[in-house]
């Protein structure tokens, strides 16, 4: 069942360990003390686990206590208390910004106007990707800023190859394109790449060719398998590591500010952080199958990206990968260079059918 949206903080999701509630932390930072609160609540309220998703946002498992958990968050500077504005904070921001930078303004601003943008689908979202050279291409967007090739600021929007220049008025820029796009219809199709409709403006400038190698000025890379964190770890480690904040990645990477470079957490399967899998089941009532036992197992013998999911929504990544395992009735569909629920080279295997395959087993 695709349902259309994610959850928010305002409005939960119903999964097989309880309620999945998201956090969108500002400019996709949070400070020590806000970080050790959000773990305090996990645990007191939830099953103790987060996840970092691929909005760059954190989402707390298992929550059997919504209302103390959301007051504490609101607290915390963590959610909005106006559920609208809440909504509308879909804004994916490149984490290697500097105070004042141009990623830095045009992501405060556009914050600081959420009022003045319509009531947009539940995935739409925006991406301040305002650096030297667009790091968030592959990420989820529907309306973006990017660097051109001439050095000035773009919008562009998704499924289209270039955009107009923008620059000094870039907020005014996007949310005038979004009010387009809710009135051209783009609703009931419910993102920026299905929409059709001619753009307002003409598109000709080209953004600037992606960078897939990061080095972060602004602190230690520490991976994520899975995007999965226990909070007890991560607030032990935020306690004693010197660490004064932490940006949300969208690739399950966390950038610690401050402290000791280091090994955040146990990297016994390190190899999964480049490695897609949703939770699977029981976790999620949608999936028919267990995903990342197999997905650890398989890592070593997959050469390039590999994707287990669940089912066929593809919660975990919603791009191609080199090879696909998708859940279907209690077996694997397997595919090559492939979506989840793309038609499959192979139906209908199980779990060690599908290491056998892979020399695996």
């Amino acid at each position: 069942m695709i349902r259309g949206w994610c959850p928010t903080a305002w409005r939960p999701m119903a999964a097989g360990d309880g309620l999945l509630v998201r956090v969108r932390p500002k400019l996709g930072r949070l400070t020590r003390e806000q970080v050790i609160g959000l773990c305090e609540a996990a645990i007191a309220h939830g099953n103790g686990q987060i996840d970092a998703t691929n909005r760059a946002n954190l989402q707390i498992r298992g929550v059997d206590a919504w209302e103390p958990l959301i007051e504490e968050l609101c607290d915390l500077g963590l959610v909005d208390r106006d559920p609208v504005a809440e909504s509308r904070r879909a804004i994916l921001v490149a984490p290697d910004w500097d105070i004042g930078d141009d990623t830095h303004r045009i992501a405060t601003e556009l914050m600081q106007r959420l009022s003045e943008l319509p009531d947009l689908p539940g995935k739409v979202g925006f991406a301040i990707d305002a650096g030297d050279t667009p790091v968030l291409h592959a990420d989820p967007a529907d309306f973006r800023i990017e660097r051109a090739t001439d050095g000035d600021l773009i919008l562009r929007a998704e499924g289209r190859e270039a955009g107009v220049s923008v620059a000094g008025g870039e907020v005014d820029a996007l949310i005038g394109l979004a009010h387009w796009f809710v009135d051209t219809g783009g609703g009931d199709v419910g993102r920026m790449a299905r929409h059709a409709a001619p753009l307002p403006m003409i598109a000709t400038v080209r953004p600037r060719a992606p960078i897939t190698t990061l080095a972060f000025r602004t602190g230690t890379a520490h991976g994520l398998p899975f995007g999965r964190i226990d909070a007890t770890s991560l607030a032990a480690f935020m306690r004693t590591s010197g660490a004064t904040a932490i940006r949300v990645t969208p690739w399950r990477t966390l950038i610690v500010e401050g402290g000791a470079p280091g090994v955040m957490l146990d990297r016994e399967h390190a190899a999964t952080v480049r490695v897609d899998a949703c939770v699977g089941a029981p976790a999620c009532p949608q999936a028919s199958v267990a995903t990342r036992d197999l997905a650890i197992r398989l890592a070593p013998h997959v050469a390039g990206r590999l994707h287990v999911s669940g089912c066929a929504k593809g919660c975990a990544r919603s791009a191609p990968a080199d090879v696909v395992l998708t859940g279907r009735g209690g077996r694997f569909d397997l595919g090559f260079v492939a979506r989840a629920g793309d038609p499959p080279a192979l139906a209908g295997l199980d779990a060690p059918a599908v290491l056998a395959h892979f020399g695996a087993a």
